[in-house]
């Protein structure tokens, strides 16, 4: 198979890959978005039916482009997918769909990315294929009784999914309320796991908005790695999650959601919960959060763990970045909003590189 020669390829093209794309093309930089995907955005089309963003269109724009319509509403799932897609079109992204990487190694000076769609040499590799992809579920799972339906929030689509009996909700952060205020409709559903505290007003109404303004900015500003304050919320974020955005306590109470403590293990294959009750339920739905998933990355800038040893996304393998980590550099990193300042950073410093690499071309 032959080999592509590029500057730089971006793996992943849901809004960090496309964030990069509009960065590196504002500095003149080649490159090329390799996404798994058949379509730009499908990562969100296979989301549960219901979801809605958990922050109002004002912040879900990428740069150079703001969410169309009115700014303070709630876009689905479909509407920001189809938003990705245009983004891309418009600003005429080099993607490649339907191409999934299967290994990066180093080739000599420069960068291997080997895929299903072909092999590209490049000085460059921008990661960032999402930090959602492998959905944690605790080992103890698999005691629990066959009878009992076990689903993720990637696998769960809907309340459709669930037969008679009580549900089981099990992780408390945003999606986890999301999914439970939804089965709650339909079903006796109970929510597992540690209250993960809440932005106390409700965003989409306008006299949130000043409000909105000062959080947002502060998530992007004040919540960094940079300041002490931003270093304690990262260590908390990264064990468990960030606050409620948009469900609050008082809607799931006001639903019927009932709060449980953690769940932590199996016993006569139910869920066993941390002040000792059994859970005699038909389903349990893990929100438990995601592991990273970077066995296909061939290169020394993975921890003990499997996550990326990184500052700002820069890491110490010479022409490697993340992009859209959760926490990468600020609360804001895994937001939409977020990322465009963490892209622009990265790109900042691969121009710089580029050009160093230039001069010393030229010199010799």
């Amino acid at each position: 198979m032959s080999v592509e020669n590029v500057q730089t390829v971006v793996i992943g093209g849901g809004q960090a890959g496309l964030a990069a794309s509009h960065e590196l093309s504002g500095r003149g930089l080649p490159h090329v978005v390799l996404e798994g995907g058949a379509r730009i955005g499908d990562s969100w089309r296979h989301r549960w039916d219901s979801l809605r963003l958990f922050t109002p269109a004002r912040y879900d724009g990428l740069p150079g482009r703001p969410f169309p319509g009115d700014p303070w509403s709630l876009p689905t799932k479909d509407a920001f997918a189809d938003y990705l897609e245009a983004y891309a079109a418009d600003l005429r992204v080099p993607v490649r769909t339907g191409v999934r990487v299967r290994r990066v190694s180093r080739s000599g000076a420069d960068l291997l990315v080997e895929a299903d769609g072909g092999t590209w040499r490049a000085q460059n590799v921008v990661v960032a294929a999402g930090f959602d992809r492998v959905p944690r579920v605790p080992a103890f799972a698999s005691a629990v009784r066959r009878d009992v339906v076990q689903l993720d929030a990637v696998s769960y689509r809907g309340p459709h999914q669930v037969g008679p009996g009580d549900v089981l909700v099990v992780g408390a952060g945003n999606s986890g309320a999301d999914i439970a205020l939804e089965l709650a409709t339909t079903h006796r559903t109970f929510l597992s796991g540690r209250h993960p505290g809440q932005i106390p007003w409700r965003i989409e109404q306008p006299l949130a908005r000043p409000l909105n303004r000062i959080a947002f900015w502060a998530f992007s500003h004040v919540l960094t790695t940079g300041t002490p304050i931003g270093r304690r919320a990262r260590a908390d974020v990264l064990a468990h999650s960030g606050p409620l955005i948009r469900v609050k306590s008082r809607d799931l109470a006001a639903a019927g959601v009932q709060r449980v403590p953690r769940t932590t293990g199996v016993r006569d294959g139910l869920p066993a919960l941390d002040d000792g009750r059994t859970m005699d339920v038909s389903t349990i739905v893990w929100c438990t959060g995601f592991d990273p998933d970077h066995s296909w990355i061939d290169l020394p800038v993975l921890d003990g763990v499997g996550s990326p040893t990184h500052d700002r996304g820069v890491t110490t393998e010479p022409g490697l970045y993340f992009l859209g980590l959760v926490f990468q550099y600020a609360l804001a990193s895994s937001m939409i909003n977020g990322v465009g300042a963490d892209a622009a950073f990265v790109a900042h410093h691969l121009a710089d590189r580029a050009a160093n690499q230039a001069t010393a071309t030229v010199s010799a």
